[in-house]
Formats: structure tokens, sequence, C-alpha cells
């Protein structure tokens, strides 16, 4: 929904919230001094804006969470009632919203994922999914993706397979990472969606014969990976992963932090592929990041191995109750607004399309993959090589192209999600077509940029 409140410029307020940033904030992901946050003077629907006035229609959606947009006034509602009834209340007790969230939640994910324990976000749930496997199982090793992203908490970072993880692999965690299937980069010399799935497959069924089966307590995986790319599996792949698991006695963990809760035009990714993992972790859109919540959503079988002895593990504000009020009017809202709906059509309608036109005009762009409002543009240097825009991994200089494309559109009232050498469109779930075409516009004039490092 366009603002219906007009930003008004006042530069020295935002002159002060800068300094008191700068002398106070300690930034994630972050060379402290070499950072320059923007700062933000108010946010709706789908635009955020400055102290100085200027407006952006935000392709990022916060960190792909804001699924229902900025204040949504329901949600916003929610909070103030809840806040002034309870306000926070310790996990041991039932307390009615917590009750409600999880419900909701559980009548909406696959198979029998009907026990919910709530987190404060996406990491927090990782960590725990990888503890009940591991004491379900009674074995030690964990396995995940290379080109992957699970958080940042001890457990969570060594799953990572991006370079995030690099900065705290201690090599003593009990991860083994693999290739998991990415045609247009295929590890496995692949030439086609069938021959990368059973490649896939069979790479990672080979890795567990030399890891030994027996010590495999996990695998987990984002059902779509979010950060490392959106790379959508080829049919058959996470189903073939569930046969393995089944096999072998491994719980199957679908990360779904960034992929749940409408993004991909579902309710879970995990629909599109008629598959039911042993945990499922989710984050982000379940109350569209109004404030913090997480959890596992745990199958009956799990679930049993706690049913007589405890489960060790819990934190302090597990359902908070001001967490569980935005969750159940965010998805009440979802429902009443059909929004997991409205996402599907517009990936299929506006965003799909639209970027495909893109990739047709501009040489920069070597892929366009995704589906929902959860799609990535794959820049490259040349089209035939496939050689990214940038290195892998790149910083300064050397990623000076994909930063001159963030400044273009960020220049015409877009705030892009670059990543690497990719730039996401992951708008709100909500997002409407002509909120879609505006952002495909800006895009349009931004890889005009891009496309002056393309080399023959």
């Amino acid at each position: 929904m366009t603002p219906h409140v007009t930003p008004q410029a006042d530069p020295a307020k935002g002159a002060a919230v800068k300094a008191a940033d700068r002398a106070h904030v300690f930034h994630s992901w972050s060379a402290q001094e070499l950072i320059d946050p923007l700062a933000v003077a108010g946010a709706e629907g789908s635009y955020f804006w400055d102290y100085e006035g200027n407006r952006y229609l935000d392709f990022t959606s916060g960190l792909v969470y804001t699924n229902i947009g900025y204040q949504h006034p329901k949600v916003v509602a929610a909070v103030q009632e809840q806040a002034g009834r309870m306000t926070t209340f310790a996990p041991a007790f039932a307390v009615d919203v917590r009750s409600e969230a999880a419900r909701l939640i559980a009548q909406r994910t696959p198979g029998d994922l009907d026990k919910i324990f709530f987190t404060n976000g996406g990491a927090e749930a990782v960590e725990n999914a990888v503890r009940m496997a591991r004491l379900h199982t009674g074995r030690p090793k964990i396995m995940s993706a290379y080109r992957s992203y699970h958080g940042a908490t001890s457990a969570a970072i060594n799953l990572t397979g991006d370079p995030r993880r690099w900065g705290s692999d201690n090599g003593t965690a009990g991860v083994v990472h693999f290739w998991a299937p990415f045609l247009y980069r295929s590890p496995f010399y692949a030439e086609t969606e069938a021959e990368e799935c059973a490649r896939a497959l069979q790479h990672l069924e080979d890795t567990i014969a030399f890891e030994n089966p027996n010590s495999i307590a996990a695998i987990v995986l984002e059902t779509v990976p979010g950060t490392a790319g959106i790379m959508t599996p080829p049919p058959g792949y996470l189903a073939g992963v569930r046969e393995i698991c089944d096999r072998y006695g491994i719980v199957f963990v679908l990360d779904e932090v960034m992929a749940g809760f409408g993004r991909t035009g579902a309710w879970f990714a995990a629909d599109h592929y008629d598959v039911v993992p042993d945990l499922l972790t989710f984050a982000k859109g379940v109350n569209s990041g109004y404030v913090p919540l997480g959890g596992v959503a745990i199958s009956s079988a799990i679930a049993e191995t706690f049913a007589r002895k405890p489960y060790p593990g819990g934190l302090t504000y597990s359902g908070h109750p001001l967490a569980c009020a935005a969750a159940v009017a965010t998805l009440e809202v979802m429902e009443e607004e059909r929004i997991v709906e409205h996402a599907a059509r517009v990936g299929e309608d506006v965003l799909g399309p639209g970027l495909r036109e893109l990739a047709e005009r501009h040489p920069s762009v070597g892929e366009v993959r995704g589906l929902g409002v959860f799609w990535a543009l794959d820049l490259v240097r040349n089209r035939e090589t496939r050689e990214p825009l940038v290195p892998y991994n790149a910083t300064g200089e050397a990623n000076a192209p994909m930063a001159a494309f963030a400044a273009a559109c960020k220049r015409s009232g877009l705030w892009p999600f670059v990543n690497m050498n990719r730039t996401h469109a992951v708008p709100a779930c909500n997002v409407t077509e002509a909120e879609a075409k505006e952002g495909l516009s800006i895009l349009d004039e931004a890889l005009s940029v891009a496309d002056e490092h393309v080399v023959a």
C-alpha cells in the first residue's frame, strides 16, 4: 500500500540520530568505521523514508521479513492491545495468545508438525532443531549445504555455507557440508534439471557413506535457499533427500526462516514440493518481524522423544506474549486479505515476467530465478562463461560494480537487496502490482550501470 504519511524533512534530527548511532551502536557484519547507515524516519506499507524527505520502495522487506509490509494497522493494534492487557509472562505457563499462535502455526505447517517450540528468532530455532535431532537420534553429526545461511549463533553459523561462517568456524562443531543442486553453476557438470537432481542426490548419499550413516543426526536444508541466491530445487530433489533420510534414520530439517509464511506464494515452500520434514524452523514472516519471534515445528515422532523426559533447552522469552500477539494478528491478516495467494499471483503475473524481460534487455543478467515474491537476478560479466559480475565474497574496489548498481537503485528511490553478484527482488508479500512495476522500472534503469561492466 502507498504510504498515507507524507515524509517531512528534518535534517537536524536525522543528524542527531546518525551521530548517536555512530557513537554507540555496534553493527552486525560490518567494519564499524567503514559503514554509513541511513537514518530512517518512518515506514509504511512497502515504503520507508529518511530525515531528508527521501522515500524508498523497499525491495528487501527489511531482511526479507516484513511480509505484510510496515505498520499494518491490525497488527499494530494487536500489539498495543496485548501490551495493555499482559505485556510479558514466563514461558512455563499456558497463556492464551501463546497457545493461539501455536495453534495457528500448526494449522498451516505440513504433515504432522503440530508441536511448536518458540524461540526469539531464526538462528535460535536452528540451534534447537539441531539439539532435538541429536538427542532424538543419539548421533553427533549434522549435514548442511554450501550456499546456505542458517544464522549467526554457534551451531547455526557452523551450519552456514557462505563466507559469514569463516570467522567463527572452529572445525569441531560436528558439521559436514555438501553441494546442493544449482544447475546454473552446477558442481556436477549437469546440463538438465534431471541430471542435476540425480547427481546431487548421489553426491549426498556418497558423502553420507564416507561420513558413516550411523553418525549423522540430521540433514539441514533451506527449502529454497534465500541469501545464498534463491535457488529453487529441481523437481524430485527434496523428495529424494526425504527418502535418503528415512533409509538411514536421519532427521530431515527444513529451514523456512526466510521462505515461510507466504514468501514463495505458499504458506511454506515445502508445500510446493509435497515434502514433509521432521523439523521445520521458522521466524521472520510469522509476524512480519514486528516483535522478534521464531520457532521449531516438531513432528509427532520427535515430540514423543521428549514425552517422558525433559527437553534440555529453553529461553526466557520463549513465546513472548507481545510477539505471539503479533503472530496471531499477522496470520489472521494474511488469511483475511489472501496475502499468500496475492504473493503467488504477483510472482506469476508481474515479477517473474518482468524480471525475465529485464534479462532480455540487459546483458549483465545471467539468470532469473524464483517464485512468489522471492526472486534473484544473477549478474555476470559474460553470459557465455557465466563469470560473476564481481568475484566471490568481493569487498572494496573488487565489489565496485555491484556498489554502483546499488547506488543507482537508491538514487531512483528503490532500496535493493544486494549480495555478492546478485540482486534479489523480495518486496512485501502484499506489494501491489503498481509498486512491483515501479520496482521493475527502477531496476531496469539501474541495470544499465551493471551492463557497463560486461565484457565480450
